[in-house]
C-alpha cells in the first residue's frame, strides 16, 4: 500500500545552520516520541501514516518519518528534513509518496498547520467510513472537538500527486480535525503538542461513540448550547494541557525506550 517517493537528487546535507539549532534537535524528540506513543496505543497503520512538522525558524522545510520505518522504529536522527519539492534535506532515505504529496501540500497551503498528523486509527477511521457525520456530540471527550472538525466527502484514492495533495489542503479550511471519508483522519495544529493532544483524544472520543452505538440503543446528544459551553472551558488550558501530555509521554518513553531520543 505504501509508496516511496522518486525524489529528484538532493542537494547537499546541511550543516553547522539552523538546522542544528536547539529547537529543531526539540522537535525531533517531541516528533519521535508521537510515532512512539502512538505505536504503542495502536494508532499507526503498518509502515503507512505520517506525521509532519515544520522545522522551525524554517517554513521551506518539514520534518516527517522516512519510507519504510515502522512507527515504534522511529527516533529524532531518523527523522527526515524535505522541502517543498521533494528533495530531502537531511536524513537517509525518502518520504513515502503520499506523505510527501499530502504534507508538503498542506504545510504549504495551509501555514497555521505548523503539525500535520495522519492516520488510519482504527475508530476515527471506522467514523470515518460511515454516512452522515461522524462525530456525534455525545461525549464529554467529542466536545473537544465542536466546531473544529470538517468533513472531506471527496475522496480521490492515493494521494500521489500534488493536485491531491492540494485538494487535501484546501479541504482542511480553518478545522484543526478533518474526517477523511473513505481514508482516514487528518489532525493539524500549531505545536506538536497541540496535535499529538487531539490526535489522542479524537480516538478516544470515536472509540467510546462506537462502543455506544454498538449497543444499538440512540445516543443522547448535548444540547448545541451546552455542547458550545462546554467546548469553551476546555479550550481555556487546551493548550498547557497539551504541553503537559506530550511531557508526559516522554517521560514514561525516556524510562522504558530511550533510543527514540537519538
Amino acid at each position: 500500500m505504501a509508496h516511496a517517493l522518486g525524489a529528484p537528487a538532493a542537494p547537499a546535507i546541511l550543516r553547522n545552520t539552523e538546522l542544528d539549532a536547539d529547537a529543531v534537535r526539540q522537535a525531533r524528540i517531541d516528533l519521535a516520541a508521537c510515532f512512539r506513543m502512538a505505536a504503542r496505543l495502536g494508532l499507526h497503520e503498518g509502515i503507512c501514516n505520517h506525521f509532519s512538522f515544520v522545522v522551525p525558524g524554517r517554513d521551506d522545510l518539514f520534518l516527517v518519518n522516512p519510507y519504510g520505518w515502522a512507527f515504534s522504529e522511529i527516533t529524532a536522527s531518523r527523522l527526515l528534513v524535505c522541502d517543498f519539492h521533494g528533495n530531502v534535506i537531511a536524513g537517509e532515505g525518502v518520504p513515502e509518496a503520499t506523505a510527501f504529496f499530502i504534507h508538503a501540500r498542506v504545510h504549504l497551503n495551509k501555514p497555521r498547520a505548523k503539525a500535520a498528523f495522519h492516520t488510519h486509527m482504527p475508530n476515527a477511521t471506522a467514523l470515518a467510513m460511515l454516512e452522515g457525520p461522524p462525530l456525534v456530540w455525545a461525549g464529554q471527550s467529542a466536545l473537544k472537538f465542536y466546531g473544529r472538525t470538517l468533513v472531506d466527502e471527496e475522496y480521490g484514492g492515493l494521494a500521489l500527486d500534488e493536485k491531491e495533495g492540494d485538494r487535501i489542503a484546501a479541504s482542511i479550511g480553518d478545522a484543526d480535525i478533518v474526517f477523511m471519508k473513505n481514508h482516514g483522519v487528518m489532525v493539524v495544529g500549531g505545536s506538536i503538542a497541540e496535535a499529538w493532544d487531539d490526535l489522542y483524544y479524537l480516538e478516544r472520543a470515536a472509540e467510546v461513540q462506537r462502543m455506544a452505538m454498538a449497543t444499538g440503543r440512540p445516543l443522547k446528544p448535548v444540547p448545541p448550547e451546552l455542547a458550545a459551553r462546554t467546548y469553551a472551558q476546555m479550550r481555556e488550558g487546551d493548550r498547557e494541557s497539551a504541553r503537559l501530555h506530550l511531557e508526559s509521554i516522554k517521560r514514561i518513553l525516556t524510562r522504558e525506550e530511550p533510543e527514540f531520543m537519538h
